[in-house]
């Protein structure tokens, strides 16, 4: 039976996969070009973030252009040359493995300056269609040198009146596969790769995730409810590492789960493997996002993604931007263009990182003996108290526990920190209540809502940070739609801001009632300030 594969590239023979036929003809005829005879095919940059299936979908391509004797077709992986910094060395290691590739004779490249060499007629009996995977893993010098080296070939191909066989460079089309820098970013001096067109593999869609369940449900006999694959399409968005690995968990299970084939899958089973993705299973494509997210020019911008007001418009030639959405932190809202994290599983790690980062330790919670219950009981949670108590313990506690926070350029504390700090708080005050706490962000970007579980009761509390009246109205009221899709009669809305008095308070946490939907909502505020 076959399997699910996060790692790798996939194989058609022993994993699911889903076909993607579209894209593989897309790239096949760009780099056979639209006259392939006459004019020759395009130099395209085949780019996603990673383990979106670039590399699977471009072997697809090799071996359906092959099957054409008119060309010579190559694939080169170039990730060996990683390490290595001289750009006449990678020069030479890459015309090297052309030269062994096509079995060619008496040409030997040692520098830039000789490489387009390789690719004359004469050296070559045919026109070359040259694929270059994880080409971006090279020097910015290289990958400068040999895309210039690329483009003036194809300049002189284009002014060449000869048909493609018969010009004086016989590269006939070329794919660079990665290619964040190809694009021409963080070049100072310009795009080097000016001439391509770019193939962007974009995630699975709804029902490409669909049609892999569906097939291991053929195979296997196990049954798997239509929830499940909402489930995890809305949590993933389709990032085909990570549905297949959430396959592989549910398939195959893991240190904390054993599957039962004989039973359906379900939502409740899904949710059991969910949580331990999220907090205790190792995975190589989110390890990697953060390693990245934590890099000292993103972490304030990942930081200040976590904030609940505006919205930050997506501009691809931002280099921060550009750097984080290659590597899967963020992505773009259709709707208006604007950033988002690039799916809801990959922001609640971040989230739970940052937070197990800054607030490791949260102090001593609760003094010896001290009275909870006004906040916890046997009947349930008072949220209203807990929000209190949580203020109290901030207050008290600020001066060394904000002291190494983050900051904006204005030196104010980001507004995801108090976020941070107050899920640790609840963590550590219930645990071993047999309560869970987790965050959830209905949106990808700005709003946050944290969940508390205790006693089979669900309670909501929606985060803000305080702005001004008009803001606070609009919150009430998206507070009372969220309630409604949570299935709750009460919200609490919990509002950080710096300072407020008494008078304000009593105002402002007057309780709202949404009559058409049958809400109340709750406001609470806590004070951040000195």
């Amino acid at each position: 039976m076959r399997k699910f594969s996060s790692y790798g590239a996939v194989s058609k023979n022993l994993h699911y996969y889903v076909p993607r036929e579209s894209l593989i003809q897309r790239a096949y005829a760009q780099l056979l070009g639209e006259s392939p005879d006459e004019e020759g095919g395009h130099y395209i940059t085949v780019w996603a973030p990673r383990q979106c299936g670039k590399t699977w979908i471009m072997r697809e391509v090799l071996w359906k252009l092959m099957k054409d004797e008119r060309f010579h077709v190559l694939k080169l992986n170039l990730e060996h040359l990683k390490m290595t910094e001289d750009t006449d060395d990678i020069v030479s290691t890459i015309a090297e493995q052309v030269v062994e590739g096509l079995g060619l004779k008496n040409i030997r490249v040692t520098r830039l300056k000789e490489f387009d060499r390789i690719f004359k007629k004469g050296t070559l009996d045919k026109p070359l269609i040259l694929i270059m995977d994880e080409f971006d893993a090279l020097t910015e010098d290289a990958i400068s040198g040999i895309s210039g080296v690329f483009r003036n070939i194809y300049n002189i191909r284009q002014e060449d009146p000869n048909p493609s066989a018969e010009k004086e460079y016989l590269l006939h089309s070329v794919a660079l596969i990665g290619v964040r820098s190809v694009l021409g970013i963080e070049n100072v001096k310009g795009s080097p790769f000016n001439v391509q067109r770019s193939v962007h593999i974009p995630n699975l869609t709804y029902e490409e995730v669909r049609s892999m369940f569906e097939w291991y449900e053929q195979e296997s006999g196990q049954k798997v409810e239509p929830a499940v694959i909402d489930r995890l399409f809305n949590e993933t968005r389709g990032q085909p590492g990570l549905v297949s690995w959430f396959g592989e968990l549910l398939a195959e299970g893991h240190d904390y789960f054993r599957p039962d084939h004989s039973k359906p899958l379900t939502a409740e089973i899904f949710e059991e493997v969910y949580s331990a993705a999220l907090q205790v299973l190792p995975n190589n494509t989110v390890l990697n996002i953060i390693s990245k997210a934590k890099q000292e020019h993103c972490k304030d911008f990942v930081l200040e993604m976590f904030k609940t007001r505006d919205k930050i418009p997506f501009k691809f030639d931002e280099p921060t931007f550009n750097f984080l959405y290659m590597n899967g932190v963020i992505g773009v809202e259709k709707s208006g263009f604007f950033l988002r994290f690039s799916c809801p599983f990959v922001q609640k790690r971040l989230f739970n990182y940052f937070s197990g980062q800054l607030f490791h330790y949260m102090g001593q919670i609760l003094e010896p003996f001290e009275d909870t219950s006004d906040t916890i009981s046997e009947e349930g949670l008072n949220i209203k108290n807990l929000i209190r108590r949580y203020e109290r313990h901030l207050q008290k506690n600020r001066d060394w526990m904000l002291e190494d926070a983050p900051r904006r350029k204005d030196l104010r504390i980001f507004e995801a920190v108090f976020h941070f700090n107050l899920y640790e708080y609840l963590n550590h005050f219930l645990a071993n209540k047999k309560a869970k706490v987790w965050p959830e962000f209905p949106t990808g970007n700005g709003v946050i809502d944290l969940i508390i579980r205790y006693r089979e009761k669900i309670y909501g509390l929606e985060l803000k940070s305080y702005t001004d009246e008009s803001d606070y109205r609009e919150a009430l009221r998206q507070a009372a739609r969220y309630a409604v899709s949570l299935k709750l009669t009460v919200i609490h809305l919990v509002f950080f801001v710096e300072y407020i008095n008494d008078e304000y308070r009593k105002k402002y946490e007057a309780e709202y009632y949404e009559e058409t939907e049958k809400v109340k909502v709750v406001p609470v505020f806590v004070g951040t300030g000195k």
